[in-house]
């Protein structure tokens, strides 16, 4: 996976985390990375600083890492956890069979890849969902 600094057309920063450079500019393309603030899908990738430790064994956090915490909570509180049903509830929704609203979810990537070719609107987060607990 390869972490990218993003920009979108709007002047917001936020990062994404793609499987490869190609990956990245298929998507752009695609209009399927948005701007986590604005939804923008003019998208570029920023200059990046490479992660500098201050001593051995310590990191400074992440640039973007504060980012994507606040996209994290942003969806959780905005959609509905469906898990590895993800792909098909959001064909259920697209198809008219179940009513819409914003989900999140898992699916494999070729099931992502199905519901890209068939016109569903879908975009990957940049992040490992969380454990639900009861």
């Amino acid at each position: 996976m390869i972490r990218y600094d993003l920009r979108c057309s709007n002047g917001h920063d936020f990062d994404g985390w793609f499987r490869s450079s190609d990956g990245f500019e298929t998507m752009r393309d695609a209009g399927l990375v948005e701007c986590a603030e604005c939804g923008d899908t003019q998208v570029r990738k920023a200059l990046m600083a490479p992660r500098v430790s201050e001593r051995r064994g310590t990191e400074k956090t992440a640039p973007g890492t504060h980012a994507l915490e606040k996209l994290r909570r942003h969806v959780e509180a905005n959609s509905d956890y469906v898990g590895p049903r993800f792909a098909e509830e959001a064909r259920a929704m697209h198809e008219g069979r179940a009513p819409g609203r914003a989900i999140h979810g898992e699916a494999r990537p070729e099931e992502a890849r199905k519901l890209v070719d068939e016109g569903i609107p879908v975009a990957p987060l940049p992040f490992l969902p969380r454990q639900k607990t009861n």
